[in-house]
């Protein structure tokens, strides 16, 4: 038993009881904290996305592009618009495109409600396996490897010019270029490989919020 202030005795059942109390309190409280802050950092994705589609809902037929809300991606699928086969020079319509589609990405992403998350806004070329007849696999990877960094580069120096990038300081500081060669490949129903739908140049946002997801569920496990 232990001894109240005013000198009554506290049978120590009762003393665990209160104590156990207070910290499933201190728990529960803790908890939802916790999925306040997740519940808060994935909404503002969502909502991101939302805007990124609503923005080019209707140009993306015209464009050949499609938008993925969930990932936060703007994909360009027509190999016939974006290059010529086996170039990575920009061909005029692609480049049409390009002038009217980024400003307005980035006017998207720069708002006060989502600057502040924004990671890294990625350009991604993707290609088939395909190569010219005779080479091994691994060299046509490679020599894929070479063509999609490069197209990618053709991007990035278009799309940073002066004419095409409003919040120029602060676009370059987060657009990277990424050529992935086949290595994301697109396929069919039947598995087999859509050599079409492989060929593609992705724009891609990464916010901070997986990552601020991710340490508030490792603190959780830390705090067991």
């Amino acid at each position: 038993m232990a001894r109240s202030s005013e000198g009554h005795w506290i049978p120590l059942a009762d003393l665990m009881t209160g104590l156990m109390m207070m910290f499933m309190l201190i728990a529960v409280l803790y908890m939802l904290k916790v999925n306040s802050a997740v519940s808060d950092y994935s909404m503002s994705k969502n909502e991101l996305g939302q805007d990124l589609c609503q923005e080019f809902a209707s140009d993306l037929e015209k464009w050949d592009a499609d938008c993925d809300e969930a990932n936060l991606i703007v994909r360009f699928k027509s190999p016939d618009v974006l290059f010529d086969t086996g170039q990575a020079v920009l061909k005029p319509q692609f480049q049409d495109i390009l002038s009217d589609f980024f400003p307005r990405y980035i006017n998207v992403l720069k708002q006060d409600k989502y600057q502040d998350s924004i990671e890294e806004i990625r350009i991604e070329g993707h290609t088939s396996s395909k190569w010219r007849v005779g080479t091994s696999e691994n060299e046509a990877y490679f020599s894929n490897m070479q063509l999609s960094q490069a197209r990618t580069l053709s991007v990035l120096k278009y799309v940073l010019s002066e004419k095409n990038t409003p919040n120029q300081a602060w676009t370059k500081n987060l657009l990277t270029a990424n050529g992935l060669s086949s290595s994301k490949l697109i396929h069919h129903a039947d598995g087999k490989e859509n050599q079409q739908g492989s060929q593609r140049v992705e724009f891609k946002v990464r916010t901070n919020a997986d990552e601020h997801i991710k340490s508030i569920i490792d603190d959780l496990g830390q705090q067991k």
